[in-house]
């Protein structure tokens, strides 16, 4: 790439990925499986959320900010999930975050299942930075000090 183009673009476009992935673990419960004992996969997404929640608030933040008057969000665009291996009931599960990709306005996360070092899934999912109010949601880009909370690196 030309040096000249590239000093023109913004920064956070050569922003991938984050240094080390936030672990988040959790208990698999019995009311998250079917008559065998093994997770349902609608949970996986559900996992996945609840991961993500658990990063923004280890780092000061919620899924639900207020930001200089504003009222931030942060929906999802895109999901999915590669399943590997069954998880089961009473699996301790642990969901290595990741952000894959920090764009001007949006976060492609990738998030890895495991137990006892064996994987599981592989979901990924993006979100989009996005004002609440009254008219609705609209795209915002990710403010300054929020982006540096996320993505310290």
């Amino acid at each position: 790439m030309n040096f000249f183009l590239r000093a023109s673009v913004p920064s956070w476009r050569y922003k991938t990925a984050m240094p080390a992935p936030f672990t988040y673990s959790r208990l698999v419960q019995f009311a998250e499986t079917d008559l065998a004992g093994i997770a349902h996969f609608a949970n996986f997404f559900r996992w996945m959320e609840e991961a993500e929640h658990a990063y923004f608030r280890s780092v000061g933040l919620s899924v639900r900010t207020e930001y200089q008057d504003m009222e931030i969000g942060w929906p999802r665009v895109s999901t999915s999930c590669e399943f590997f291996a069954p998880a089961r009931f009473e699996d301790q599960l642990q969901i290595a975050v990741r952000i894959a990709k920090m764009g001007e306005k949006s976060i492609a996360w990738e998030l890895e299942f495991s137990r006892d070092g064996v994987r599981l899934a592989l979901g990924k999912t993006t979100t989009v930075c996005c004002i609440w109010s009254k008219e609705g949601l609209k795209s915002t880009p990710i403010p300054p000090d929020i982006r540096q909370k996320l993505d310290p690196a």
